[in-house]
This record gives C-alpha cells, structure tokens and sequence, in this order.
C-alpha cells in the first residue's frame, strides 16, 4: 500500500533509459514542503489509465506535469482521467510545451499553466494550495531562477537512475543566440552555475557510480574557461565513462582542441548544430554561420580526435530548396564521417517561425510534433519523400551498421541524389519505414545495388558490415549463395573461437 503523498511530480519520458532533471529540480525547491512529495516517471505509450491508477494511489492534493512535445498528447489524456475520477485533486502543467501560447493540444481540463522556470512558482503554488488557498489566475507566469540561488537536483538522482539511466546535467541556462526555429533563443541571457559548485555536484555524482553524462547546456563550449575546467575533471579519471556535449561548431580554440584530443574512443559524443550551410537561408532565419570556421571545425573533429558526432541538417527552413539541402548534405559528408542527423523543420509555440508563413507558404502539422507538411519550394509529396528520406537515412547511415555497404552507395560523390533515389525505391519495396530488421535492410541494399556491382563485391561488403558487430549470424538470404560458404564458416569459427577464449580467459 503506497503512503499518501500531497504533491506528485510527474511525467512521461521518450525512453526508459531517460530521467527527468526538471522533476527533480522542482523536488529540490520544495524546501518544507519535500517530505509532502514524490517522483513518478513513467514513458510515452504506456496505458494512461495504469498511469492514472498509479498516481491516485498516493491521493494527492496536487499532481504536477512536466509537458513536452513528445508527450503532448498523453498529458492530455493523464489530465483528463485525473479529473474525471478525482476532481478535487488540483493538476497543473509546466514545461515547454505549456510555457508558450497557443496550447495546440487540448489541456484545458488542468487548473493551472505553469510558464517559465518553475523551481520558485512550483513550491510558491503547492504551499499555497495545502495551506487553502487556490490562486484565482490559470496562468502562473514566472521569471528566470536565479541560477546560482536554487537548490541543485543532483542528490535526488537514485541509485537505481544511476545504473540504469542517462544522468542530466547543466552548467548553464540560456542561449546567446537567435535561431528562429528554436524555443533556447528566447531566453538568450546566459546564466553560469559557478565552476567549483557544478564540479562538486558532478564528484558526488561520480562518487555514486555515474559514468553516463548528458549535459543539457546549449552552448557548451561558448565560455571556454567552464569547458575546460569540466573536462579536465574527466580527463583525470583513469576509469570509462561517457559524456554528451552540445557545442557550437564555430567555437574550438587551441586550447580546447588539445583536451579534446585526449579523449579516447567511445567516452566523448558531441551535438554539432549546423541546421544548413546556406549563408541566405541562415540569416533569414537570425543564424549567424561562419562557414570556413565550421569547415576547419568539423575537419578536425573527424581527423583529430576520437569523438563521435551527431550533427544537424533541417529539412523545410524557409527559403531553402532541396537543391540547398542536397548541397549542404554532399558537403557534410565529406566534411565529417558522423552522424548527420536530419530533422524536418517543427514549428514550436514561442518562436518567431509564424512570420515565414505568409510569404513562404509554411504549412504545418496542427498536432505534435508540428513537422512541416509543405511550403512554396517544396511540396507536400516531396516534403514526404524527404520524411521517408530521414527515416531511412537512420537505419542505412547513422545506424552504423553499414559502414563500408553506404560507400557503394556514394560511389560517386552524389549523396543525396543516390540515397534520394535508393529511399523511393526502398519505400516502394518494403511498404513501410518501421519495423525492418537487419538482415532484411542488408538484403534490400543487396538487391538495390547488385545493378551496379558484382556479387562477390556485395557479398564480402555486406558480410563484413553485418558481421563487426559481436553475435551476430549471417543475414539468410546470403547462404543462398553456396560458392562463399568457405567465408561464411570462416567468419562463425572465427566468432566461436573468440567466444572460446574469452571463456578460458575468464576461467584462468
């Protein structure tokens, strides 16, 4: 029997490896009010009855909800059934996605909306709701936290969390820059923890068993000294660990490239946002680009260090074409050898995108997660295609699972040409972007390229790709090929032997 809580936190996270920081900032500064309170995180998906049954059971007198884009749409529904069966029980929402008006989802079942940072408005709210008063407006405004002042969420990280879970972490709030397209650029102060206060929160963290760090800061390398001193503290470990950076890619003096250099492979993963590479589109969406500093950038990056890196292109930027697109992707390509991820333009309340639509033509989902659906230079069809486009691109590029088998497909330079081609021919052959496993990807690139290549050329390529990775089998459609069943035994003795080593090595 669960112990009656007055305040519940709660919310629904993308995945069960992620935890939510803002929950746990929120527990922090409850001050009195903490032993009145509990966490519950749950994940997208889920049955939002169960979800609802789980919350009640602590009958609580206010339940608060951290509201994104990704969950848009369940909070709605945990909202509904929550007064529905409980109609005294007061929710209020907070977050990203109830901070900026229009609500495009429903949620006016809640009681109240929480704007802005709500580690001071939360606690001002709850004390004031057990102590009787309800306050009469539904939207409570709140300004920046003073950073610095707030009690830091650290400590309420469990045990568990820590084994199992992404460990959130910021230095900063804010962003310097502008980008339109983005809710960061409206709170463009920056605000610093100071250094030996944040290094201190991490030793605890490590000191608990934290080795996976993903800091939430915008701009991590904007002030130099802060990048540093963060990771001079990791670089002293002698032990694994992983941490995740968002960096600006215009901004890696001498300094910081020297540590950068020392990490070694698998510990360091960093979020390049380019968004585009046309100068024209860039600065009609207030994006400031300096284009041979990101080139030497991201050069160095790739030939110099071991990081690995997720780099971002927008599909559907007003005024960018798909022939800028292709441009911007050809040249990625040969600029870095990690992850471009490529994301379809969304349209966030708060941000200044709406001034685009007239002149652009913008069209957008009316529903999460507000994806682009057309605009004057690229039509519905084609803003499809290029959906599909994306969603392949995971599975065949950034997936790395078919390193070697993609250069086949670039043989020529053409990139997006090639794999816009490949992508249609894929969606036509598969009727679908979900659900396609391993072996039948390997087999579609197969077929698609066995009119460019010989057999044992693909054969060898595709085996080689599929077979990097430890327990895996050979895909089935290629046994059918009798005259490389030599390779193929070859390749599972070799697998078994090395099963067979590490078991003697572990019994020595």
């Amino acid at each position: 029997m669960n112990i009656e809580k007055k305040i519940i936190l709660t919310t629904l996270n993308s995945r069960f490896s992620h935890s939510s920081l803002s929950l746990r900032y929120l527990f922090a500064n409850l001050k009195e009010l903490k032993d009145e309170a509990k966490i519950l995180e749950f994940v997208i998906n889920s049955q939002n009855q169960t979800l609802v049954e789980e919350i009640l059971a602590y009958k609580p007198k206010v339940v608060l909800i951290s509201t994104y884009i990704w969950n848009a749409n369940d909070v709605a529904e945990l909202v509904k059934y929550i007064k529905l069966i409980s109609p005294q029980t007061i929710v209020a929402l907070g977050g990203p996605e109830i901070s900026h008006l229009p609500h495009r989802v429903d949620f006016e079942k809640a009681d109240y909306f929480m704007f802005g940072e709500g580690e001071v408005s939360v606690y001002n709210l709850c004390k004031n709701i057990l102590g009787g008063i309800r306050p009469k407006d539904k939207i409570i405004s709140a300004k920046p936290v003073e950073f610095d002042k707030i009690a830091l969420p650290y400590d309420y990280y469990t045990d568990f969390d820590i084994q199992n879970r992404h460990i959130y972490i910021e230095s900063s709030r804010g962003c310097p820059f502008t980008c339109e397209f983005c809710l960061s650029s409206i709170d463009s102060s920056m605000r610093y923890l100071p250094i030996d206060v944040f290094l201190n929160e991490i030793d605890k963290l490590w000191n608990r068993g934290a080795r996976n760090y993903k800091f939430i800061d915008r701009t991590f390398n904007l002030k130099i000294s802060f990048a540093k001193a963060i990771l001079d503290y990791f670089l002293a470990k002698d032990e694994d660990y992983f941490l995740h950076f968002e960096v600006i890619p215009d901004n890696f003096p001498l300094e910081l490239r020297e540590r950068l250099k020392q990490f070694k492979a698998g510990s360091l993963q960093l979020e390049v946002g380019i968004q585009t590479l046309n100068l024209d589109v860039a600065k009609n969406i207030n994006r400031n680009l300096r284009i041979e500093k990101i080139k030497d950038n991201l050069k160095f990056l790739s030939q110099e260090t071991k990081a690995h890196m997720h780099i971002d292109l927008i599909v559907g930027l007003p005024s960018e074409t798909i022939e800028s697109f292709r441009e911007n992707l050809d040249l990625l390509y040969t600029l870095s050898s990690g992850e471009i991820q490529i994301g379809i333009l969304k349209k966030l309340s708060g941000t200044t995108l709406n001034r685009h639509d007239e002149l652009h033509g913008m069209v957008y989902n009316p529903n999460p997660p507000y994806d682009i659906l057309k605009n004057n230079l690229i039509n519905f069809d084609l803003m499809q295609d290029m959906k599909r486009f994306a969603r392949f691109w995971d599975i065949v590029y950034n997936s790395g699972n078919f390193v070697k088998t993609s250069k086949l497909l670039f043989k020529d330079g053409k990139v997006f040409k090639n794999f816009f081609d490949f992508s249609k021919w894929l969606y036509k052959r598969s009727e679908s972007t979900f659900k396609i496993s391993l072996d039948r990807v390997a087999e579609y690139l197969f077929e698609y390229l066995s009119r460019d290549y010989e057999e044992e050329i693909l054969v060898n390529t595709i085996l080689e790709d599929v077979m990097a990775v430890d327990g895996r089998k050979v895909p089935p459609f290629l046994k059918k090929f009798k005259k490389y069943e030599k390779e193929f035994i070859q390749v599972e003795l070799k697998r078994a032997n090395k099963r067979q080593v590490l078991r003697l090595d572990a019994s020595e």
